[in-house]
């Protein structure tokens, strides 16, 4: 029986009490959670890869369920049946996919990236589009290296792709890359791609190696980068390889390609009559073009 409050009239204890506590208020169809869409964590682990071939090489890398790659568009060779892929902008909120977006527009990429992600073990195939070799870097959290445009192939999820600027006016202008490089920063592992073969070098503090203008394929952050005029004019116009060299300063690792896709179009051109790589001419129009 309801007891009433001599004060106020308002009912008290008894029947108020137990209708809180009655369980049968408690089970209100109401009351049920509703049922929630779940997508699965990312497997951050890297995934097996072998690198297959000799000079038009392909990475075949397998994935375990969870694990997820992006790459180029148009970089994707093959893939099992149960590895989906989606073009997507990168980025959580709107406002991140449009900057990543306008990024990868200065970049002279696509606006999007593919994709790929394993529900059960399966395989995916990237390769370059020109004669060449690739390597594969594992990054550690919050390591970046530099790379130039088209060298980029495919790269954990877990990577983040961004652009840098050239630090100097001159490297930008005489580099061969222009003032654009991407970069990426880890933890998770990345494949390059780049024309012939490849040369690694481990500089040491304050080691420096010169290089022909746009052979190089990539290097770490820590890596001083910069461009210096040739020994002397007659070097610079007659001896083929431009007015400028890329000169790169330990300590950090360098990787150097044999081939780039530039020197490829001059040798398939029709017009090639063969003799010096670049001629006088050819060597004063380079300060304003770039490798590729």
């Amino acid at each position: 029986m309801a007891r009433f409050c001599p004060a106020c009239g308002s009912t008290v204890g008894g029947a108020a009490a137990g209708a809180a506590a009655s369980p049968m208020a408690a089970q209100s169809p109401m009351s049920y959670a509703q049922p929630v869409s779940y997508a699965p964590p990312v497997n951050s682990e890297p995934p097996e890869y072998t690198i297959h071939g000799d000079n038009l090489q392909v990475a075949r890398v397998k994935l375990r369920p969870g694990q997820e790659l992006y790459a180029e568009a148009g970089k994707m060779l093959y893939k099992t049946a149960n590895i989906s892929w989606e073009t997507r902008m990168s980025g959580d909120s709107l406002g991140q996919k449009i900057w990543g977006a306008l990024k990868r527009k200065v970049m002279g990429e696509s606006l999007f990236l593919t994709y790929f992600r394993a529900s059960s073990p399966g395989e995916v195939g990237f390769a370059g589009d020109y004669p060449g070799r690739i390597q594969a870097v594992t990054l550690e959290p919050g390591r970046s290296w530099l790379v130039q445009r088209d060298s980029f192939l495919a790269a954990q999820s877990s990577v983040q792709l961004n652009i840098a600027l050239v630090k100097k006016i001159g490297a930008g202008f005489f580099g061969g890359e222009g003032f654009i490089l991407e970069k990426l920063t880890g933890p998770g592992l990345v494949f390059f791609h780049a024309g012939g073969d490849q040369i690694e070098f481990n500089l040491g503090p304050g080691e420096t190696i010169q290089v022909d203008t746009g052979c190089v394929v990539g290097f770490e952050e820590n890596v001083n980068y910069d461009i210096q005029f040739v020994g002397g004019i007659k070097t610079a116009i007659f001896g083929g390889e431009g007015l400028f060299l890329t000169t790169l300063t330990g300590p950090g690792k360098v990787i150097v390609q044999s081939m780039t896709l530039e020197k490829l179009r001059r040798e398939l051109a029709p017009a090639r009559t063969g003799g010096d790589e670049r001629g006088p001419l050819g060597a004063l129009g380079g300060i304003f073009s770039s490798e590729d």
